[in-house]
């Protein structure tokens, strides 16, 4: 099984560590991509901050982010897991795992990157602003830059497994799956008998979700089994085909 998370806007800076080293970070055939969207990246924030903050989409008070992506070669890293942050990251709480479910964690989460494309947990990045709908001079949108490398690098990750793709609508973008075994994950918040998106219902029970797999030591192989492992565990799963719909009443 391989989950599939979007990122966070939201980000926590090392305050010591070492630099990055695209090298070292998993799923070494995206090193080239990552390269050029990195270069991209620093030499628009080297240029006129504004122009580069409009570009961002940052105010003209975030000047600090273009600061930070100019120095991203430099910047220290740590863990990505602890890079993200936000509703969900805050509900999965990697930190608080058993030594197991970390160790599963490792090898079946995957984390969607604008900058990096894909990374694990146990990846050390640097804090950056990307978003993934920004267009970078030189590289253009970043999106049709990952759209051209990531099929092939899940896919073997996926293997005969199943992907749990539990990304938001822009890195939904980045890659759409095919040729895998596939389970799209909605979360319904449930009021008064109308259903709909929430988006802080959204994140903090795929949150949930995540670290309750990892925890069960849950390896489901389809769709089914995956609806199954969650009523199991409490949830309340709608199956239509590959996608399935927890339906909350509570964060």
């Amino acid at each position: 099984m391989l989950i599939l998370l979007p990122p966070s806007e939201g980000k926590s800076a090392a305050r010591r560590g070492r630099p990055l080293d695209l090298a070292t970070l998993s799923f070494p055939g995206l090193t080239e991509p990552r390269g050029r969207t990195l270069d991209a990246l620093v030499s628009l924030c080297e240029g006129d901050p504004q122009a580069a903050a409009t570009t961002l989409g940052i105010g003209t008070t975030q000047l600090d982010l273009v600061d930070q992506d100019r120095g991203l070669r430099t910047a220290p890293t740590q863990r990505a897991d602890q890079v993200y942050t936000g509703v969900l990251y805050d509900a999965l709480d990697v930190a608080t795992l058993t030594p197991a479910a970390r160790r599963r964690a490792a090898s079946r989460v995957a984390i969607t990157s604008s900058l990096f494309g894909l990374v694990r947990p146990t990846d050390r990045i640097p804090a950056y602003r990307l978003s993934g709908d920004t267009t970078l001079p030189g590289l253009g949108p970043v999106a049709g830059v990952w759209r051209e490398h990531l099929g092939q690098v899940v896919t073997d990750a996926v293997g005969s497994g199943l992907l749990v793709d539990l990304r938001s609508g822009t890195y939904v973008g980045f890659w759409r799956p095919a040729g895998v075994r596939t389970a799209t994950v909605r979360v319904l918040h449930e009021h008064q008998g109308r259903r709909k998106v929430v988006s802080h219902f959204n994140k903090a029970t795929k949150g949930r979700i995540v670290r309750a797999l990892l925890e069960a030591g849950a390896d489901p192989r389809t769709p089914a089994r995956l609806a199954g492992a969650l009523r199991d565990l409490g949830w309340v799963v709608e199956e239509d085909g590959g996608r399935l719909d927890v339906v909350v009443s509570e964060v």
